[in-house]
């Protein structure tokens, strides 16, 4: 379904996150825009006070292309384990903590884990395109996956370490950027708002 194409030149990602913005970077890469992140204009990180990933990357989103007069994509992602009941979900990056520890935060997910056989789990990524006129595109994407404990690899950011998408033998932080960008949550998001917005934006 076609919503909006998006013909600007200019496009600021609403995140603080220099693994997030390097993805969605690279994932933009092949069209004529100029990319900005929000630590370009010193914003601050807005409280997150939606209760689903489209609300917070909505909101995200929209407070930034308010603040900056430009068209603003954010992403609000997050690892929902079954076991779990769906946590850490909206609250992945703060179980973090304040210093955005995930070697902390893999060790709570394991230790929540302990004595549970059921280990899949989802990353989740709402994607939200916002017009400085308000206008609005949010798209969600997921891929299913399990928890492995220890850590696993290198690369990548966040719980990348620990999940191993389905039918895969490796972590997300043990295999290429390029091999994760072609099956990520965040690359499953992306492929759907660009069919929808940017099909055309490359001419």
């Amino acid at each position: 379904m076609v919503t909006r194409l998006f013909y600007e030149k200019k496009l600021v990602i609403a995140s603080h996150n220099n693994g997030k913005v390097r993805e969605i970077t690279d994932l933009l890469s092949t069209l004529p825009i100029t990319i900005f992140s929000a630590a370009d204009f010193y914003l601050e990180e807005p409280d997150e006070t939606g209760v689903t990933f489209r609300e917070n990357a909505e909101l995200k989103a929209k407070v930034t292309s308010a603040a900056t007069g430009l068209p603003a994509l954010a992403d609000d992602s997050g690892l929902v384990i079954k076991a779990l009941g769906g946590a850490p979900g909206i609250y992945s990056a703060r179980w973090a903590g304040p210093r955005r520890d995930f070697k902390t935060a893999m060790q709570r997910v394991n230790a929540s884990l302990v004595g549970k056989a059921d280990k899949s789990a989802a990353f989740v990524c709402a994607l939200s395109l916002v017009w400085p006129d308000g206008y609005v595109a949010t798209f969600e994407g997921r891929v299913m996956g399990t928890i492995c404990w220890p850590p696993k690899g290198e690369n990548g950011f966040g719980y990348d370490a620990i999940f191993m998408a389905d039918g895969m033998d490796k972590t997300f932080a043990e295999i290429e950027p390029e091999a994760k960008h072609a099956i990520s949550h965040r690359a499953d998001a992306f492929k759907q708002l660009s069919k929808s917005c940017f099909s055309l934006s490359k001419q």
